[in-house]
């Protein structure tokens, strides 16, 4: 039996949400090794979002099964109102399950997704705002220089060679110091990274006096929710390895694929950058480790690769447990 009526039906009118809601996963399952950092870089990504974004948003927040300490510090930001949705998952979903759940639970009419080791840059909302405003195809818009293989954007191309007003450029376009800055972020050794660069020319488009390089990545991206809407869900059974079906997918309904050319985020990785790793002179609110200068052995590449499968043997064995495998 009801007693009364629920005070909620006397209010008349209820704050809409922000056009733009920003949607970050994290996943730092302990505090050691590979993710010894990565607490403090996920800090250093809010804490940039916040600082550095222009006009009203919203932050989501879907955590894939974090450890405790992540958990506390979440539900502190939540509370404290610096995020206005936060889902803590029990297990980890992977990726595709994350994206499927969050981005089609975001209510802006613009969703812009980012890895919770993205850094962004003054600016950087605006920078791809106008992207959306001035290709309505737009499916997915990086904000940073990316080279990804052309076969993953060619829907943009097929658009672009339609276009009389568009202009198409082919080669060696992207400088390979804005290219090794990011691949190195990835754990890319050098001579792997120049082989990709080598491999793989960059396309720029220009159309009403604005300059793009084709192609997305799906570490940053700023989306119409109604693209999203038309790809999602994925297939879901991996944890991840299965990233690419979201490009694929945008591409295959002839959505285009675009990044700027200018800086405005900067993926980190799992490690605390320095001043000098970032563009410009931002202030960095969280200290950074020191690291040696002197490698050593450490970079003799039969050890390396011994500490690589060590490393992923052992995550293996903690994610199975974790999953009660």
């Amino acid at each position: 039996m009801r007693v009364g009526q629920n005070p909620i039906k006397a209010v008349e009118k209820i704050a809409p949400p922000a056009k733009v809601t920003v949607v970050v996963i994290s996943y730092i399952p302990f505090l050691g090794g590979y993710y010894a950092e990565s607490l403090d870089v996920f800090k250093l990504c809010l804490q940039s979002l916040h600082t550095n974004t222009e006009g009203e948003y919203d932050l989501m927040v879907f955590d894939n099964a974090s450890s405790a300490e992540v958990r506390d510090y979440l539900l502190a930001e939540h509370t404290e109102g610096r995020i206005q949705y936060l889902t803590l998952s029990e297990r980890n979903l992977g990726k595709p399950a994350a994206w499927n759940s969050a981005l089609l639970a975001a209510p802006g009419e613009v969703v812009v997704y980012a890895d919770s080791d993205v850094y962004f840059y003054p600016g950087w909302l605006p920078a791809s705002l106008v992207a959306l405003d001035e290709f309505p195809q737009a499916g997915m818009v990086t904000a940073m220089p990316i080279l990804v293989p052309e076969k993953y954007s060619t829907a943009t191309l097929k658009w672009a060679k339609k276009q009389a007003s568009v202009k198409t450029e082919r080669g060696p376009l992207l400088p390979w110091d804005d290219f090794w800055r990011h691949a190195r972020s990835l754990g890319d050794e050098e001579q792997q990274a120049r082989h990709f660069y080598d491999e793989n020319e960059a396309i720029r488009i220009t159309y009403k006096k604005q300059s793009y390089y084709v192609g997305a990545a799906h570490f940053q991206f700023t989306a119409r929710r109604s693209a999203l809407k038309t790809v999602l869900p994925l297939s879901a059974d991996r944890p991840m390895g299965q990233v690419r079906m979201l490009d694929e997918a945008m591409n295959a309904v002839g959505f285009l694929r675009l990044s700027t050319t200018s800086w405005h985020v900067q993926h980190l990785g799992n490690t605390m950058p320095r001043p000098d790793d970032l563009i410009g002179s931002p202030t960095i609110p969280y200290a950074s480790k020191k690291r040696t200068n002197n490698p050593g052995i450490w970079r003799w590449q039969p050890i390396r690769r011994l500490l690589k499968w060590l490393n992923g043997w052992s995550f293996d064995r903690l994610h199975r447990m974790d999953q009660g495998k």
